[in-house]
């Protein structure tokens, strides 16, 4: 259970109102987190946000999951200074909602700053506030995203992207992270890490990071394989041998190693590797730290292995990474 008891780690000041626009059939989930938040460094630290859940037409809207949810009207929104937009399973359809895009226009541009979640994108798509501007939305629509609006720079692989501070964020559970990023804008690391330990999430994803889990991707079937894994990613700066994991998933070596492969289709030397690189590759490419205690960090001792590893399994070096990354920033 939260403590009930505040902690003003904020100065008062005017408040900072943040306006989320809802259109009917909106994802619970995509408001819910990124409003939470908000709301507990609002209400546990003092900060200085006052909410809104804003709709074009004012009143109830109704969620996807069939959740009503009382909005205030768009006055509410041109008073904002910052506006999310939110999204939902229909917010991909052209002219879906025009309203929506109508009241996100007509706010854009005396904004401090813009964001969607999700599907939510494709509202400021629509709006012309993405024009020219690097982008992400749920990987499972980024594609559609991209051949509806050429003049965006989709970034398919991303958790978030700010491009001249309009925000975006990629499917359902990346707006907390979003949301974790602007607050440490507003009032520093320090309140988004308490943020994240009140919400119990990890502080915080970096906008880099890739929306898919290596742990996901290999999809292991059985709980003792995935028992392995997610102990391998919490001990990523440990000798994580074959003996270990296998002792992790309570088998015997050799009976791990069988149904490890046939389960994720790798070896667990290579699913190792795979791990300590998806947690290298957020550092490189959103910080300037050296590479040498990016590869301490990750578990592979020096910055050759992390090299080395990087390759086989993107491609590219973590120099090449960084290259990129900081052309996509400028």
């Amino acid at each position: 259970m939260i403590s009930a008891t505040p902690n003003p780690v904020v100065e008062r000041r005017m408040p900072h109102r943040i306006a989320f626009v809802v259109a009917p059939g909106f994802e619970m989930l995509d408001l819910a987190g990124p409003l939470c938040a908000f709301n507990l460094a609002r209400k546990l630290h003092g900060a200085d946000y006052e909410l809104a859940v804003v709709s074009a037409t004012g009143g109830t809207v109704e969620g996807s999951a069939g959740l009503p949810v009382d909005t205030r009207g768009p006055k509410a929104a041109e008073k904002a200074r910052t506006v999310i937009a939110i999204g939902g399973p229909m917010a991909h359809v052209p002219q879906y909602c025009v309203e929506t895009v109508a009241c996100l226009a007509s706010v854009s541009a005396r904004l401090g700053r813009i964001a969607s979640v999700c599907t939510g994108a494709f509202f400021l798509a629509e709006a012309g506030i993405l024009d020219d501007r690097r982008a992400t939305t749920h990987w499972r629509w980024a594609p559609l995203l991209q051949s509806r609006f050429p003049q965006i720079s989709v970034e398919a692989d991303r958790i978030f992207v700010n491009d001249r501070n309009v925000w975006t964020s990629a499917g359902i559970t990346a707006g907390v992270d979003m949301a974790l990023a602007l607050i440490e804008v507003d009032h520093g690391p320090d309140l988004a890490r308490r943020i994240a330990r009140d919400m119990v999430v990890y502080h915080r994803r970096p906008g880099g990071q890739s929306q898919f889990s290596a742990i996901l991707d290999m999809e292991p079937a059985s709980d003792r394989i995935r028992a392995a894994l997610t102990y391998a990613r919490e001990h990523l700066t440990e000798d994580l041998s074959v003996e270990r994991l296998a002792e992790a998933a309570c088998m015997s070596v050799r009976q791990f190693s069988r149904v490890f492969a046939m389960e994720t289709g790798e070896t667990p030397a290579r699913a190792v590797e795979r791990l300590r690189v998806e947690v290298a590759r957020s550092s490189v490419e959103d910080s300037n730290r050296p590479f040498d205690a990016l590869a301490r960090e990750a578990g592979f001792g020096d910055s050759e292995r992390m090299c080395r590893s990087f390759i086989r399994v993107l491609g590219l070096s973590p120099q090449e990474l960084r290259r990129i990354s900081r052309r996509r920033a400028q």
